[in-house]
């Protein structure tokens, strides 16, 4: 499955901005996505992830409440939306798709679960 991330950019602290994922190739329902992201200097950390029902969605603790994942299986895309943005928020974010089943909902926030990564779209925010 091929990934392509849209919509980053630059917000004020205290706006929001909604990011999107298009995927291609295989059945995009069969997957569970997920957003990450990786600041200057750090590692890649998990952000959101939803999945192939829509059904289950998990968050990290850092945006949970400001941020949203959904996804639209008609149009296979998934949008995080993300409201209340802190300077601490800036980094590029990626989109990322795992088979959904026991190992994904076990691991989904672990980089190594995910197979599939698209390239990573730049949000920053400024204070």
């Amino acid at each position: 499955v091929q990934l392509q991330a849209f919509g980053g950019g630059l917000v004020q602290a205290g706006g929001s901005l909604r990011l999107s994922c298009a995927a291609s190739g295989r059945t995009f329902s069969s997957y569970a996505m997920a957003w990450f992201r990786q600041a200057p200097g750090k590692e890649r950390e998990f952000v959101a992830a939803i999945s192939w029902s829509g059904f289950s969605t998990y968050y990290a603790d850092s945006v949970k409440g400001r941020f949203t994942i959904s996804r639209d299986n008609a149009q296979n895309t998934v949008y995080p939306q993300m409201n209340s943005l802190k300077p601490e928020d800036t980094a590029v974010y990626y989109c990322a798709a795992d088979l959904d089943g026991s190992s994904w909902r076990r691991r989904h926030q672990l980089v190594s679960e995910y197979p599939y990564w698209g390239k990573g779209t730049l949000v920053t925010v400024s204070s």
